[in-house]
């Protein structure tokens, strides 16, 4: 899967996410730190790539309409921490294998 890895998450996501065979970009790379999300949704339009974030914004579904999308993924972990964050990347990884497979 395409993935834009939001500014609000550590760039070890984005790693993590290549070293299981993904294809992810974050925004800092792309050079979109700081811009609107609304332009960073085109972006992802645009490359086809799913957003994972933490930013609650990209739920509302009226703004961010999920067929429009490859993808939304708002991660809502106990605590915005890294450590949080990659516990549940990891439980969320093996799910991503089998939605490949399908």
């Amino acid at each position: 899967m395409r993935f834009k890895v939001d500014e609000n998450l550590h760039p070890e996501v984005a790693a993590r996410l290549r070293a299981a065979g993904h294809d992810a970009m974050t925004v800092f790379e792309q050079g979109l730190r700081g811009h609107p999300d609304d332009e960073i949704a085109v972006v992802c339009q645009e490359e086809q790539r799913v957003i994972l974030t933490l930013d609650l914004d990209f739920s509302n579904i009226r703004r961010y309409p999920p067929q429009d999308y490859a993808g939304i993924i708002v991660l809502r972990p106990g605590s915005k921490g890294r450590a949080s964050v990659m516990r549940v990347l990891a439980q969320f990884l093996p799910v991503l294998a089998l939605v490949n497979r399908s």
